[in-house]
Parts: C-alpha cells; structure tokens; sequence
C-alpha cells in the first residue's frame, strides 16, 4: 500500500502519525471495546502499553540474569506468583512468552525432554486431546517434530467437556495394544464454548496411566486469581504444566502468554544452553529466562505484567474476573428468556453459547440471519463456532470495561433482532 511505502528521504513525524491514525487504528475489531463479546476480547490496560515504553526505552536485555538482574527478578516474581496463583507448588519455573502458541510450544517440548520421546517411538506414543482442544496445539505437535504422533479425540459430554470414562478407556485399551499413552491435553476455558474439563479427575486418570498431564488455561487460568473461579478450576495444581494468557483475563495488550511446569527442573533441563562467549555469565547469580525459554533474547516482557498489577492492586484485577463470571450467568439467564433462543451448557466461566430456532425454522439458517442482523445493527459484536456440526452464536464476556449495561445492551439487540426475524418469516408465510 502506497501509504505504508518506505521513504527515501525523511518525512515529518506528524504524517507518520497520520498514515496510523487513518489506516491502521480505526480499522479492524477494537479488542477492548465494552461492546465486544467476539474471540476471547483483550483489555489492553494503559499501564500495561505505559510499561511498553518504560521497557523500549531502558532496553534492558532480561534473557540473562547477569545482565539484567532487576529485569530478570521482577520477571521471576511475577512467574511465582502466577504459580502460587494456580496452586503450583515452589518447585514450579515457568517463563514468558510471546503469547499462548509459543507457550503452548514450550510446554510441549518440555513434555517432550521429560517423557524421553524419542524419534523412534513417536508413532507408538498417544496423545489424548477432545474436538475443541485448541488449534495451536496441533499446530506446536507438529512444530515440535510430534505430528506423527497417534492422536485420540477424546469425546465431549453433554456440557462440552471431556469425557473421562472415555478417557480412560482409550489409555487402557492403547497400553493392552502395546501403545505408549505419553500427554492428555485439557482446558481450562475452551475458546469455542469456555467449558472446563473436569481437571481432578483426568489428574487421577493421568497418575493412574503415568501420563503427562498439559492444561490450555490462556483463556480461564486467570480466573483463578478469584474463589469463585478458582474452584471452578479446582485440580488445575495436579496438572505438569499449564499455559495462561495475561493478554485475556489479566487484561493486557496482545503478546504475552506463560507456561508454568509443575517440576521446574523438567523446564530447565528441555531449554538449558550456554555458548563460550557467554562464559562470563556462567555464575550469574539470578535465574536466567534463557535458561526456561528457546528465547535468548527478549524484550522486557515482565514490566507490562507487573506494572498493572502494582498501580491497582491483584484485589482489583479479582474483583473484576469475578464480574464477568457473574454477568455471563446473568446474559445465560437472560437469553433464555427471548422467544426461540436455544441455550448451550450453563457457563463454567464466561462464555455462553446459544442458536435461535424459532419455530419450524432451520435453527442453522435462523442463526446465521440472527448474527447477520446483529452486525448490521452494530451496537454490539459477537462472533461464531460449529459445535456438534452445528452452527453457533457465542458471547464471550471479558472486557474489563463491560459491565451490566452493556450486557444488557446485548440481551436487547439480541431480542430485537430476533423479534425481526420473526415479524419478516411471519409475513412471508401469510
């Protein structure tokens, strides 16, 4: 695009901010809008973007302790406690990531070391995972040379989680067949319906079979910052390693995302390298992020958690999960209530799934209209899904500025447009 083109010569500051503002910052979903209940929305908090800058500025290198030992502390505190937050007990390392796909990787690969799975035996090597285990972990499977893999789709019971008997059967039938069950994949808010596995038991399941034991928490891990949610969560602690996305229920602008192991050392001993010219570091008396991560080096990631944290306080960031737990029982309740609105399962957390089927209509094509309408008026976004082969309206409730009004909001457009589709089959019938 000609406005995006690189200049020969130097061009004023102020059209560079122009070029932004005209064709990258009005277009496109705005994440932290109150108003938007697509995806798993992103809070963006200023003083996440604030530290950013206090990061960019000082440019301090916080891949190894001995350059950046207050970089590299602070990053290790938080990493703590997010461990303590989940229960993990002090052995527990973990690192920060770009995001949720390379934690995913990461947690991945240390399975991987940890489990000792051979090249040679990955076609014998079972990995148990259900239809909405998210993509990224096939995508780092395959990345992490694990592709070949026998993989068992675990299927969903009638509240969209894992069902465990099945679970169980596939592990004991895949071990009588000579088989080599190695990594049961579970979630802690699935992106397609926010349902939560039940974690206790496949942790009983995965110590029974002596099978590593990874769950996807980016989305729902962070309501364990709150009661509530934490014992929705309960059994998250007995997992080997977890994955959490602060850039979701902590609030922060997009890339960033944590991977904790339950035994740090397994971390460790998957990414642990040193080159001779790093020798004069080899003492360093801080814990060194390169030593958890494929990352050398890295930006200051661990600002833009902390900082937020510090300026409001966790009490604050818990306060507000536990909002959105609620208004996603009260959307749920509300919903039901509009004429042709069939549910989903009740929220685990605080996405809640629904279709519109009013009357002897196809509920897929009655659906489609009721989310086309939806974006036409425009007031509030929503997003969709296929589950079960079937078509899907989600509203996922996680923006810290949503509150009660802007749920209401939605119930609104939701009945309007709905009461619209109604009136127009009605017509079109008489």
């Amino acid at each position: 695009m000609a406005a995006f083109a690189i200049p020969e010569f130097p061009e004023p500051f102020e059209d560079a901010l122009r070029t932004l503002d005209e064709y990258v910052d009005w277009i496109g979903h705005n994440l932290g809008s109150s108003r938007f209940f697509a995806y798993i929305p992103s809070g963006g908090l200023y003083e996440a973007a604030l530290a950013d800058y206090l990061a960019a500025v000082s440019n301090r290198y916080s891949g190894v302790g001995a350059a950046a030992p207050g970089a590299t502390r602070l990053e290790h505190t938080m990493l703590r406690w997010l461990a303590s937050v989940v229960g993990y007990p002090a052995s527990a390392e973990g690192d920060l990531t770009s995001g949720g796909s390379m934690a995913t990787l990461s947690a991945i690969v240390a399975a991987r070391e940890a489990r000792n799975v051979k090249r040679t035996e990955i076609t014998s090597s079972v990995v148990y995972l259900t239809a909405h285990t998210h993509h990224t972990f096939r995508k780092a499977l395959h990345v992490a040379g694990l592709s070949e893999c026998e993989i068992r789709e675990v299927p969903l019971d009638a509240n969209m989680r894992m069902n465990c008997a099945v679970l169980r059967e596939h592990l004991r039938e895949d071990q009588n067949a000579g088989l080599r069950p190695w990594l049961i994949a579970a979630s802690a808010g699935t992106t397609d319906a926010g349902a939560v596995d039940p974690l206790n038991e496949i942790a009983d399941i995965a110590s029974e079979f002596d099978v590593w034991m990874h769950v996807d928490a980016a989305y729902g891990g962070a309501f364990a910052l709150c009661d509530e949610g934490r014992r929705r969560l309960e059994g998250i602690e007995r997992s080997d390693s977890l994955i959490l996305d602060p850039h979701k229920g902590f609030f922060l602008p997009g890339g960033i995302g944590v991977v904790l192991v339950r035994d740090g050392q397994k971390l460790f001993d998957a990414y642990h390298a040193r080159g001779a010219y790093m020798q004069d570091v080899a003492g360093d008396t801080e814990r060194s992020p390169c030593d958890y991560s494929a990352e050398l080096t890295r930006p200051f990631r661990a600002l833009r958690f902390w900082l937020p944290f510090k300026v409001h306080g966790s009490r604050a960031f818990a306060a507000a999960l536990e909002e959105k737990l609620i208004l996603a029982q009260y959307f749920y309740e509300g919903c039901g209530k509009i004429p042709g609105i069939e549910l989903g399962p009740s929220p685990d957390l605080s996405v809640v799934t629904f279709r519109f089927c009013p009357g002897s209509a196809d509920a897929d094509t009655a659906s489609r209209a009721l989310i086309d309408a939806i974006h036409r008026d425009g007031r509030v976004f929503m997003t969709t899904t296929t589950i079960a082969g079937r078509f899907t309206i989600r509203m996922a409730i996680l923006t810290y500025r949503t509150h009660v009004e802007e749920v209401d909001l939605a119930l609104q457009v939701i009945n309007e447009c709905t009461a619209a589709i109604r009136r127009a089959q009605n017509t079109h019938q008489v």
